[in-house]
Order: structure tokens, then sequence, then C-alpha cells
């Protein structure tokens, strides 16, 4: 299957590695939130193509056109597994993010982002009035 997109938010970015001296990936993950519940797909580059993340840094909005690839791998034991992998191709950058990372940096900054989070439906401050 070719000519796949997604269009999300870069979540990961991670280092490229190096398999073998004749292979070489950089893994990232784009979160789709398309739907009600948010998806956090992982993807690959290989090859020279790891270069297309170099000026994308995470919280821009991409979109990613990519292949899904299928594997049959038997381990030693005789035992057949399939594996499923998303290669991307081309990376096109919709919008640059504010130039925060999704990560918290700390402990804290975790609990102090998510205990700041009102929800949509409250509009109004409390009415300190109350008699308790």
């Amino acid at each position: 299957m070719s000519n796949l997109t997604l269009t999300g938010i870069l979540k990961v970015k991670k280092s490229e590695s190096i398999v073998n001296d004749k292979f070489k990936k950089l893994e990232f993950v784009v979160t789709d939130t398309a739907s009600q519940y948010p998806q956090h797909v992982s993807l690959q580059l290989t090859q020279d193509r790891t270069s297309l993340l170099d000026n994308v840094n995470e919280g821009d909005k991409i979109t990613v056109s990519f292949n899904l690839r299928g594997r049959e791998w038997t381990s030693p034991q005789g035992e057949v597994k399939y594996f499923n992998t998303l290669e991307a191709w081309k990376i096109e950058v919709v919008e640059k993010g504010a130039g925060t990372t999704s990560q918290p940096n700390s402990e804290f900054d975790e609990y102090t982002s998510k205990a700041s989070v009102k929800p949509d439906h409250i509009s109004s401050p409390i009415d300190d009035t109350l008699p308790f």
C-alpha cells in the first residue's frame, strides 16, 4: 500500500539509530487529533530520508506521506510472527508549533499543567458568597 497520509502534531522525534553498516532509521510519533480519541502513531524514516525531520520540531503540525510495509519472520523455534511498519517518505510542515516540546520538563511541571486544566463547561468563577 502506498500514498497514505496522516496529518497531526509531531509528539516525539527520536535520535537517528544506526542498525548496521547498511541500514539507519529515525523513529517518530505523530498525534492525530481528528477524532474524539487522539491516536499516537509511530512511524519511521530510513536511510537518506532520516534528514526529512531535520528542520521539524516537536509541536509542529505536519503531514506525513508513508507506505504500509508488512513482513514475516520465523523465530529459531519455528514460530512465525508478522510485523508492520509505517515508512515515511515525505514530510510537510503545515504549521510551526509554539516552540515548546510536548513533554513536561519535570514531574512538577506535569503536575501543575494537569492541575491548571479547566474543563470547557466551566465558564464563570466560583461564587464566594455561599455560606459554606
